[in-house]
Order: C-alpha cells, then structure tokens, then sequence
C-alpha cells in the first residue's frame, strides 16, 4: 500500500470499514516501514509481527480505528507476553502476564498492536537514548535527538510507520517528543486516562495518551480511551461530550496569556522568539484576546521543590524492584542518570520529601489562580528545536553539564504536570534547519474541550499534516 502513510488513524480505518483496504494489509505496509527506516531510527524496540498478523486475521472489534496498526510506548503499559523493560537493564519482565486496563481500551477501540517504541530509561531524561534501547533519531534529521521519554513512539509516528502511537507525559514527555517530530500532543488532565497499574508511582504528574499527525485522531482516540475505572484513587471531571465533536466548533474568542520567560531569565534564541511572536499574531488575526503575562510564579523555587519530591519518589519506585527482585541492582545495570537518582532519592530525609511535595501543592495553587481570567496559556514547548544527540547525551560523563544542556532546553513543560492540567504542543513552525518547533498551550484544568477547538482552528489555519521528514513513507 503505497500511500499507506498519507492517511491518519481514522481514514485507515474508514478504508477498512469500506472494504478497500484490510487490517491484514495494513499490518504488513506498517511492516515494510519499520523495516524500512528503523535502522535509522531505533523507534521500535520490540516487534510483535506474529502477534499483530494474528490479530489482524480476528474479528477484531468495531472500534473508531479497526484494523489500524499502533504501538506501545515500552514504559508503564502492559502487552500480554511482550516483554517491558522500561529502558533499563535491571527493571525488567520477561513476559506481562495481562494487558494493563489502558491497553485493553487501545484494543476495544480497533487497533492492531505491532510492537513497542523506543523510551529511555525510566522516562528520566527528555531525550530517547539508554544504555539498554540504543539512541532513538529524528526522523525530520537523524542527527538531532527526537525527544522524551516518548521518543520512539514520535518517531515511529512522524516518519509515517503509524499514524499515531501510545505515550505517556509526566514532565513534558508527549509535548516534547511531539514538538521535535512535528506532531501534535496533548497531555491529558490527570486521571483522564488510566494509570498503567505498574506506573502508579509519579506523584499524579505522569498521564497516558498518544502523539498522532492530526487533531482529529487524538480526540477519537481520548473518546475511546478517557473515562473512570472503578480502581481509579481519583477520577478526572466528565467531560461535556465526545471531544470528536469539538472539533466542528468554533472555540469562540479566547483569552490567551502568554509568555517567553524562563527560569533562568535568559531570552530564548531569536528563532524561538519569532516563532512565539507569530503564533501570537495567528491568534490575533484569528480573533482572540492575546495579552503579555506570565504565570508569576518562581521557577527557581518550582523546580527545586520537583527535585526533592521527583528524587524521593523515583528512589522509592526504585526500592519496589529491589524487592520484588530480592537484590540490589549491580553496579552495570542502571545508568548514570537513574543510579544518581535511586542514591540521592536514599539520602533524602522525610521531612525534606515532604517539604518538596508541600511546595508542590502550594506553587499549585499560584498556577491555578492564573487561569482564573483566561482560558489558555501560551509558550514555546521549548526553548530551541530538537538539539544535536551528541550535544544532549544523558549517558555523557559529565552530568551536571547535561543537567544545564537539558534545564535550558526544556523549561516549559512539568508546571502543567504538577497542577494536573492539559497541555498540548501544536506543530505551527519551522527552523530554519527545517526542523520542526512546537508551540504550547495549556487550559483550564479538565478543559481539553477549548483545547481541542482551539487546536482545529490552527490545524485549518497553519495545516501541518502534509508536511514530511527525510525519513518517512
């Protein structure tokens, strides 16, 4: 199937509800691109070809993406019999012995699973490579980084194996992958979705969903996917009605407040800032209230809090394996990142975890208040396009610098994670390199409707669908 990767989700499926195409046929064009281009790449990671072929052969269910092939992102989520590594050499399971609650409702909904993508390890850092899964490539430039810690599944994505794929965000995972690839994004509100049963463990900050090349995949996918389970601790607010529907409706005229500032102080590149400011005047000319105004919180005392509560928290997931296992990990079995991370986390005190998480929860409320008279905060979703992989390495000897290289990339993304609101990072631009830049805009908590009109009206506006990398089709 030639022209395999010029549809979406929902117009593959629509091929195979009009007997143009079968899944089986599908699962085989999806085939020949991972084949194709994952040399280049390292997007997938774990190949269920058998599986996939003898899904696709079933009376698989009448769900809005029948017979589409997807991917599972190879952190949190479990696929009965495939293995999960989680990108770590010591947090590993041979086979799961049953699909996690989110990836039966990915079945419901129609999709044939084909493999696993690409994380690194434990979703640490923003950028896909581990020691355990190899680097992960832009498709839009191999030799640039394609974000994390969903990378491959924004890779697999942007370079048209699949048209859209399972991610998870807990401090800027799905926005920043998306943004580098050229895809749109959305972290959903927190508890939208399910929490992967085996990743219950960051603090309410990590939510589940999917990059895809159009709005219109993402919110069938969120209708099919983002209602309770009765297990579920908390439960996101009901949503108005299908968020398909909100597509068709205009979003009204908006109150957007944005921003470029960063904790540092320092301006972003003259790209960025450009790319921010014409963002700005689309919404103007599209008939929005755009005004100048930051979220006035200090960023600085944000993100120390993070690090205490993130340290604490990881250390703790950490120790859940070293019991399970009977054993502490050994000396070659986590990276640099996550072993710094597990050690720190130990040292901590309880009264300094606490403190950390109580910052959190009172820096919240700053956050909140802001949306108290807009409707929608812009920036950047980062502070320069995807960087050069040997410039941004989380495996180089020097971590400190790689703390500064990547604090100075993404300063955006995790206050939305915190406050449990939804984010989405929109591909309007380009460098001018050719890569792709992303801009962020996150909304009210539990209102990805206005996200989701919003995001229409600039997908008409600045369409990005036919846009292609070097490495794709």
């Amino acid at each position: 199937m030639d022209d395999y990767s010029d549809y979406d989700g929902l117009g593959l499926a629509e091929l195979v509800r009009t007997k143009q195409v079968t899944p089986a046929e599908l699962v085989e064009a999806a085939i020949v691109r991972i084949e194709r281009h994952n040399p280049t790449l390292n997007a997938v990671v774990h190949k269920g070809y058998d599986d996939a072929r003898r899904w696709a052969a079933s009376d698989l269910p009448d769900g809005p993406f029948r017979g589409v092939p997807f991917l599972i992102k190879d952190l949190g989520a479990q696929v009965k019999g495939w293995p999960r590594t989680s990108g770590s050499r010591f947090a590993q399971v041979p086979a799961d012995a049953e699909d996690s609650e989110l990836v039966r409702r990915y079945r419901d909904a129609g999709v044939v699973l084909l493999g696993k993508t690409n994380t690194p390890e434990f979703g640490i850092p923003g950028v896909t490579h581990s020691e355990q899964l190899g680097s992960c490539r832009n498709p839009w430039n191999p030799d640039h980084i394609s974000g994390g810690s969903s990378g491959g599944a924004a890779s697999a994505t942007a370079a048209g194996i699949v048209p859209l794929a399972h991610a998870s965000d807990g401090l800027g995972s799905i926005r920043i992958p998306a943004a580098c690839c050229g895809l749109f994004g959305l972290k959903v509100t927190r508890d939208r979705t399910p929490i992967c049963e085996v990743s219950d463990g960051a603090l309410g900050f990590s939510v589940h969903h999917v990059v895809s090349r159009t709005v219109r995949d993402s919110a069938a996918m969120l209708d099919a996917t983002g209602y309770p389970q009765a297990a579920d601790p908390f439960q996101a607010p009901a949503k108005g009605g299908p968020y398909l529907a909100e597509l068709e409706k205009s979003p009204g005229r908006l109150r957007i407040a944005w921003s470029s500032e960063t904790p540092s102080g320092r301006p972003i590149p003259d790209e960025m800032m450009d790319a921010l400011l014409r963002t700005v005047e689309l919404l103007d000319g599209l008939g929005h209230e755009v005004i100048e105004r930051g979220l006035g919180i200090d960023y600085r005392l944000l993100y120390r809090a993070q690090g205490l509560a993130s340290a604490s928290n990881f250390s703790a997931n950490v120790q859940r394996w070293v019991e399970a296992l009977g054993r502490e990990p050994g000396d070659d079995e986590l990276g640099p990142l996550a072993r710094r991370g597990y050690e720190a986390g130990k040292r901590l005190t309880g009264q300094q975890a606490f403190w950390g998480f109580q910052q959190l929860r009172l820096m919240n409320r700053q956050i909140l208040a802001a949306f108290e008279d807009i409707d929608v905060f812009l920036s950047p979703v980062m502070a320069t396009p995807a960087p050069r992989a040997d410039w941004l390495d989380p495996l180089m000897d020097d971590l400190k610098e790689f703390d500064r290289r990547q604090a100075a990339t993404y300063p955006y993304t995790p206050p939305f994670n915190f406050t449990g609101q939804p984010s989405m990072s929109v591909p309007l631009w380009e460098s001018e390199a050719g890569l792709p830049i992303g801009m962020m805009f996150s909304g009210r908590f539990a209102d990805e409707a206005t996200l989701f009109r919003l995001a229409a009206q600039l997908e008409k506006e600045a369409p990005w669908k036919d846009r292609r990398p070097q490495v794709s089709g």
